[in-house]
Order: structure tokens, then sequence, then C-alpha cells
């Protein structure tokens, strides 16, 4: 059995190779059973997360979440467990951490590729931490992405993460409405609460990616950008578990018939994707076991 690190991981996990192979699990048909949440210790706030997926690609898999608020280092510890569908043998152990960094990346980039215009030269990203690192370099494998302005709550962050961007015209901005009039595709990785990207400063032909929301008290964008836009989503659980879609439901400002499909609808071509150049799309991810197998599963092939 394969015994896989953080760095290993993301060697075997290239967005060229990445995003094709995500592309083929989201047309394969797939058993992805709900989460299994467990609270460990109610004075500590500690979380036990299982996540089971199996397809008919051969393989089995469940990636395992420990969650400890209150560490002082890191406090999510993630490893991917790897088997055979056919004879159930353990095949590999991989670092779950990279492998979920990479996977939602590379989601959010499958999805420009159905959704953000062919000439998408502009990229605007909200969030300059973990995920917000990667996101140029994953859409770099969907777009001749020539600029990256970046923009984050922490103005040495965004300074950071310019200084990483090799092959990129990179730049921090400070004033995001003016950097969302020049941009072809924003990506927000954030931990917001309160919107940061308001849909009055979208212009039309932008697509926006919404990854960083993942529990319906957090929002990255308004009502109203929802409501300006054809709005795309991961899987149907996002509809429960992100604050932007939560919030403008509840409130009225779309319904669910406004959601235009699923990842899986517009891979199969079972929904199409943008329709008009002057559009706004919007995709919300909030993560699914199947990208995990699927990038697990291109980790074991890759050795």
């Amino acid at each position: 059995m394969q015994v896989i690190d953080a760095r290993e991981c993301a060697s075997r996990l290239p967005f060229g190779a990445l995003v094709p192979a995500l592309a083929e699990a989201f047309t394969r048909p797939a058993t992805v059973p709900e989460r299994h949440q467990h609270r460990l210790d109610e004075s500590a706030d500690a979380t036990l997360l299982l996540m089971p997926a199996w397809s008919d690609a051969g393989f089995v898999g469940v990636k395992w979440v420990n969650i400890f608020p209150q560490n002082t280092g890191p406090s999510v510890s993630a490893a991917y467990l790897l088997a055979s569908a056919a004879t159930g043998e353990h095949l590999a152990v991989i670092d779950g951490n990279e492998l979920t960094r990479r996977r939602t990346a590379a989601v959010a980039a499958l999805a420009a590729d159905k959704l953000a215009r062919a000439d998408a030269r502009t990229l605007v990203i909200v969030g300059a931490g973990h995920i917000g690192a990667i996101v140029a370099e994953a859409y770099a494998a969907v777009r001749d992405i020539e600029t990256v302005l970046v923009f984050s709550r922490t103005t040495e962050n965004a300074q950071r993460l310019v200084g990483r961007l090799a092959g990129f015209d990179a730049e921090v901005v400070t004033d995001l409405p003016a950097a969302l009039e020049r941009a072809d595709i924003v990506s927000c990785a954030t931990l917001a609460e309160r919107p940061v990207v308001r849909g009055a400063w979208l212009r039309p032909g932008t697509h926006v990616d919404l990854i960083g929301s993942f529990r319906p008290s957090m929002r990255e964008t308004d009502d109203e950008a929802l409501a300006r836009a054809q709005v795309f989503v991961d899987t149907e659980i996002a509809l429960e578990e992100a604050g932007e879609l939560v919030t403008a439901l509840a409130n009225g400002a779309i319904s669910r018939g406004d959601i235009r499909g699923t990842l899986a609808q517009l891979c199969t071509g079972e929904v199409d994707g943008r329709r008009g150049e002057q559009d706004i799309t919007l995709f919300k991810t909030v993560g699914t076991g199947l990208a995990d197998l699927a990038a697990a599963a291109l980790v074991y092939a890759r050795e």
C-alpha cells in the first residue's frame, strides 16, 4: 500500500491532468453517501467527518477529517484511504489536506471551462489564503490567463501571493469594485460571513466562482449577485450548505428553479453552460466526495 505525503500528492496532481480527470468522473455513475459528522468533544468543539464514495471506475474511498478548532497549530487534519472496488484491497493512504486543496481549485477551474468566456484573460482572486494561492494555476489549465489581480483583507498576504505568481502579470489591488471592472473571472476563496463581492460591481460577461463558504452563516456575495447571474452548483447539497444560496432562497431573491444545473449536468451536456457573451455566470462549490475519489484515483495511477 502506498503512503503519499502532501508534497508527493501535489506533484501527482498537476491541474492539466486533474481537471480532465474530474470532468470524466462527473460523467460516470457514482455513489456519494451523505457526509458523516460526529462531535468528539463538546467542550473543544472537536469534530470527525467521514466522506465515502465509490464509482464504476473501480475504486472506493473515504476521506477522514479531524477538526480541532482550539488547536494552537493546524486545526484540520485529513487523510484519504483509497481501496479497490473489486477486491476491497487498500491501495493508498494520501494526505487529505493537499488532496482537498487541489481538487477544490480544479473543480472551480472545470466549472469555469464550461461557463467562462473563451476569451477570458483577467482573473481577480479574492482571498490570498490556502486555496486562493493556487487558483491562478488551476484556471491557467483551462483559459489563457494573463493578468491576475489579488485582493485580500490583509495587504501583506496579497503581496506575498503576488510574489509567488510566476508567469502572470500579477498585482495587488485594494479597490475591489475597480478591480471587478477589469475582471473576466472572479474567484472568491474566503471565510467571509458578510458579502465581499457585490452584485452591483459585476460587469456583464463575468464568471464568478465561490469557493469559500461551506456553512449557512457564511457569504461571499450578496443576493443581487445571485439574482443577476446564471447560477450553477457542484451538487444540490450546496442549496442547503452555502450561505449565499440559503440566504437568497430564504429572501426570495432567487428560487430553486433559478438554479441552472449541477457540475455533473454541465459535464454530461444535460444542461448548457454560458448562453451569451454578456451573461454573468456564477458557480458555487461546497465540495463533494466524488471529486475526492477522482483525485485520489489519479494520485494512485500516477505512481
